[in-house]
């Protein structure tokens, strides 16, 4: 299995974000066998670059690129009053959250700008607008059902034969957390589009037949 370097793995664990080690490099393996297509790997979700690190990395070791869509106002859970609010990530001039400053510091920081697209935007019109194919997609974004559901709608149909779809955050117990990553999960494999070939924790790896 592929592992990322010693620096790359602690530039993972010193960004701000939710995404446990084991799962991280789940994730990575995942990603280095579906640079192997040459098309682009995308994330939705990037929230301050924790999991962009290591899908820049591959994409640089690839020769391919990584491309994260975000609108970097943070997702429900996200905000004020619930559990993963951060006020250090809130715009004081307005209010609101923005992940994007902390989100190019983290890339920077890791020496991996060159090797990512940021899209700043919400991911269905992304979506919409993405006319290729790609190696690879990450689903990590809102985790209500119309957020979770608009992001496999959007990015599922793009991924290329052989490519790889990856699902975080799927619970199939609900007193473990949130279902609605755990249906479009289910959708997937309901398809008979894709089959999975690896389970992580909470990360689902799926390829497309």
């Amino acid at each position: 299995m592929s592992e990322p370097t010693p620096e790359i793995l602690a530039a993972f664990e010193a960004a701000k974000g939710f995404m446990p080690v084991k799962e991280g490099l789940a994730l990575y393996a995942a990603a280095t066998e579906a640079a192997g297509i040459g098309l682009p790997l995308l994330e939705v979700g990037t929230y301050c670059g924790r999991s962009t690190i290591l899908l820049a990395d591959v994409a640089r070791a690839a020769g391919t690129v990584a491309v994260t869509v975000d609108h970097h106002r943070g997702s429900e859970e996200q905000q004020p009053g619930w559990e993963y609010h951060d006020p250090t990530v809130v715009d004081p001039e307005v209010g609101v959250m923005d992940t994007l400053p902390t989100f190019r510091r983290t890339l920077r920081k890791a020496g991996l700008e060159e090797h990512v697209i940021a899209v700043v935007g919400r991911s269905p019109q992304v979506a919409a607008v993405w006319g290729g194919q790609l190696g690879f997609v990450f689903i990590d974004g809102g985790h209500t059902d119309e957020h979770a559901s608009g992001d496999y709608e959007g990015w599922a149909p793009k991924v290329a034969p052989g490519g790889v779809l990856v699902i975080h955050d799927v619970f199939p117990n609900p007193e473990d957390g949130g279902q609605a990553p755990y249906r479009i999960y289910l959708r997937a494999l309901e398809s008979g589009d894709f089959e999975e070939i690896s389970v992580t924790d909470s990360l689902r790896v799926l390829r497309r037949r």
